[in-house]
């Protein structure tokens, strides 16, 4: 008994024996490995990848896909994830009631950002679950009367597979092509307009080429046909001066990762006035006026809530800054490189996302070379399937140049020094695999690789 009593005491000995804590990692320009082993009682196979493999990490350049949060935000949210930990929805006591008035507050900072009223936004999961709303809840609230929706085809997969499944209940969908500049044709999508239209949902910002809707006309156009207008707003909210009332938009989806908020949270726009009614998709205890059941996550709608007003206080400063580095990336390589091609409007555009086209090399390729710079070759949702970006051959990208594409993403973080390290490792490196191609030695050669006949073995 002595001994089993013993035995406990010494394990818990060693249980209790603190263990230094690895630094946390640090974004730097290079990786270096550090060796662990001698300093923790862990055993070797239990320490975490990031902590064996380095310390220091690549820069981030893609913004499109998330943001980092912002300390600001975190502030906001701590004290909820730590002392104020009551169900917004409990009616009985103190601890319901903070955090009742901490979501309410939230609604009004994501409500002033946009110029809505508080009771018109809805609190959800993301911009996914906000995009599902809309389509889905608007279609089959009128389906009795209206079977048909309008969309483009370099809306989010969301969105397009959202209308995929409506097709598959016997909805139409007109899915209206864009020009090569990556905007939609104002007559096209009135003449697509027809009496059993209920919705049209063309997205802001687009979140491959960052190509910028002309979204006050398409509202205009909407209102004089009484037909719902939504917009994905995800990659727009906060970045550029948005007004649902001036733009006539009807219903709005929001992301929280996107604007320096937490994951997993976003929110909906649905106007009250004329109202728009929509079909739940959830059932449960009918919070958020029925629209989205579920107890509201409060520290993630609070962070989401100081996001929006951080964006709204910083929008002009962060937007003057983020054109800056946009030009001055755009400009180093196109003028160190040629058969560099910009895709989508230069104009009607938001600066943070510049998607360019690399010819002779290919895109998966020079993403493995910048190894220490986290970029992208399309969207984080679809980058998995090796098929070319859908939102570049909408716009009439060759296959071969849709393949040799990558993102840089510009954001509230991003310095002078990483995007100036970005250019100078990408002009490096497609130097180099262009010398290793064949197909840049025979333009070099004045080939012209379009006349050529291929044929398979």
């Amino acid at each position: 008994m002595l001994l089993r009593t013993a035995s406990r005491r010494v394990a818990s000995a060693v249980l209790v024996t603190p263990v230094p804590r690895a630094k946390a990692p640090t974004r730097g320009l290079r990786l270096r490995v550090v060796d662990h082993a001698s300093q923790s009682a862990v055993p070797p196979d239990a320490v975490t990848a990031p902590e064996a493999e380095s310390v220091l990490r690549p820069l981030y350049m893609d913004v499109q896909a998330t943001t980092p949060l912002d300390p600001r935000v975190l502030d906001a949210m701590l004290p909820y994830l730590v002392n104020y930990y009551g169900n917004p929805h409990s009616r009985t006591h103190a601890y319901g009631w903070e955090s009742e008035a901490a979501m309410e507050r939230a609604r009004q900072q994501v409500a002033s950002l946009i110029g809505a009223d508080p009771r018109e936004i809805i609190f959800t999961s993301g911009a996914t679950e906000s995009n599902n709303i809309a389509i889905k809840g608007v279609a089959r609230f009128y389906r009795s009367r209206k079977k048909h929706l309008i969309t483009t085809q370099t809306e989010h997969k969301c969105v397009l597979d959202s209308c995929r499944s409506l097709e598959a209940e016997g909805f139409q969908v007109t899915y209206l092509p864009v020009k090569k500049s990556g905007i939609i044709d104002l007559k096209e999508l009135e003449a697509a307009i027809r009496p059993d239209t209920s919705l049209v949902s063309v997205m802001t910002v687009n979140n491959e080429i960052g190509v910028k809707q002309p979204i006050a006309e398409i509202g205009r156009i909407c209102s004089s046909k009484k037909v719902y207008f939504h917009t994905d707003a995800a990659q727009a909210v906060g970045k550029i001066p948005l007004d649902v009332n001036d733009m006539k938009i009807d219903l709005m989806s929001i992301s929280g990762h996107k604007i320096y908020g937490p994951k997993g949270v976003g929110a909906i726009y649905i106007r009250r006035r004329p109202r728009v009614r929509v079909e739940a998709l959830q059932s449960g205890g009918g919070q958020e006026r029925g629209m989205r059941s579920g107890t509201v996550p409060t520290p993630l709608v609070v962070g989401l809530g100081a996001a929006c007003e951080v964006a709204q206080q910083e929008m002009e400063y962060d937007h003057r800054r983020i054109s800056k580095l946009a030009e001055r990336l755009i400009q180093k390589i196109m003028q160190s490189l040629p058969d560099v091609v910009m895709n989508g409007d230069p104009e009607h555009h938001y600066p943070g996302c510049i998607n360019l086209s690399f010819a002779y090399v290919e895109g998966e390729s020079l993403l493995m070379a910048l190894k220490d710079v986290a970029l992208s070759s399309g969207s984080a949702c679809t980058s998995a399937s090796l098929e070319p970006s859908y939102v570049l051959r909408a716009i009439g990208t060759d296959e071969d140049l849709a393949h040799s594409s990558i993102r840089f993403g510009i954001g509230r973080f991003t310095t002078e020094e990483e995007v100036d390290y970005t250019v100078e490792k990408c002009i490096h490196h497609v130097k180099r695999l262009r010398e290793m191609s064949p197909l840049w030695e025979m333009v070099q050669d004045g080939i012209d690789l379009k006349s050529i006949k291929w044929t398979q073995h």
